[in-house]
């Protein structure tokens, strides 16, 4: 395999750090550009880091110099705006730019599942997904009028965690709860299937559509097949915890009223089952598998909370909202 050079943008978050240690270990030449402020990730060892804020595009350009790079991976842009910056900086620099959108882009509540690539673009319930969507639309508006040289590859991760990330919606403050022998709030009843995805995993299709040219100017689902209910989910973290998983049920909408910065996020995208169809970009990445079932996350996740307590954080607001929808709900 020929080594090839590779910029990230990002590079020590949830989904991103694993894919540079892949891209690292297949001997490719990486380079990290962030704020250098992550407090749970380092950037992997071999990795160059250049120290700049993405947004200022002006600091960027001076610690780029006139470096070209085979792809540019980035994890950052969440608005049109950010895209405008990015399409300045790397326009003519890269063979490739790599924008990571969100599978929470798709269609809400979905027409039928599985989900595919030709699935509608539409989320009326999250402003983070309709920002995705509209920077979709920019870089292909961008790519249709060939306003500038940048060939994209568009790539939409559902939700992808690693040791240090929990998927639920107290994050500690549920592993707290069970431990403390408390409830956990689960929306709806809970039995939704949702699809959740080692970063590891997710790394083994990011980088295999890195400098791929079947890739460019097509866009592709990277979520594996592993798909769970979200009881499972939460049974499994009290499992790996040692403690029990005493569910209470509620309603979204009611988790809403008591926790508003959650309600976007679970009605546009957790209270759905999501399962999707990875075939597109296994056809490019025929290695892309699930390999870690989240039982064994879970219990990963655990282990790296209970090494590192520094990171236990209870969020006591959030506990106290557990608590009043736990009491609203034993009231009915």
């Amino acid at each position: 395999m020929a080594t090839k050079r590779f910029l990230f943008i990002g590079g020590t978050g949830t989904i991103s750090t694993s894919c540079v240690r892949l891209a690292l270990e297949r001997g490719h030449e990486v380079t990290v550009l962030n704020r250098g402020a992550s407090q749970l990730r380092s950037v992997p060892e071999g990795a160059r880091l250049l120290t700049a804020d993405v947004r200022d595009a002006a600091a960027v350009r001076a610690v780029l110099g006139g470096e070209e790079f085979d792809a540019v991976a980035d994890f950052l842009s969440f608005t049109p705006q950010h895209v405008g910056t990015a399409t300045e900086l790397f326009a003519g620099r890269t063979g490739q730019y790599v924008f990571v959108s969100s599978a929470s882009a798709y269609q809400k509540p979905p027409a039928r599942i599985p989900v595919t690539e030709s699935t509608p673009l539409s989320n009326p319930f999250w402003q983070y997904s309709r920002d995705k969507i509209d920077c979709e639309f920019l870089l292909n508006d961008l790519a249709r009028t060939g306003k500038v040289e940048l060939p994209t590859t568009i790539v939409r991760p559902s939700h992808t965690y690693d040791e240090a990330a929990l998927p639920t919606l107290g994050a500690w403050t549920d592993v707290a709860r069970m431990r403390a022998g408390k409830p956990v709030v689960v929306h709806g009843d809970g039995t939704s299937l949702w699809t959740i995805t080692h970063s590891r995993d997710f790394a083994v299709a990011f980088v295999g559509l890195l400098g791929n040219p079947l890739a460019i100017g097509d866009a592709f689902t990277i979520t594996g097949d592993h798909a769970p209910t979200w009881n499972q989910i939460y049974e499994w973290i009290g499992d790996a915890a040692g403690a029990k998983a005493e569910i209470v049920h509620v309603a979204s909408e009611t988790i809403g009223r008591v926790l508003p910065d959650k309600l976007e996020g679970l009605v546009g995208d957790k209270a759905h089952s999501m399962v999707f169809d990875n075939a597109k970009v296994t056809a490019l990445v025929p290695e892309f598998r699930t390999t870690v079932p989240y039982w064994e996350g879970a219990a990963e996740t655990i282990a790296w909370y209970d090494a590192h307590p520094e990171h236990q954080q209870v969020d006591a607001a959030l506990d106290a909202g557990f608590d009043r929808l736990v009491a609203h709900a034993r009231s009915l």
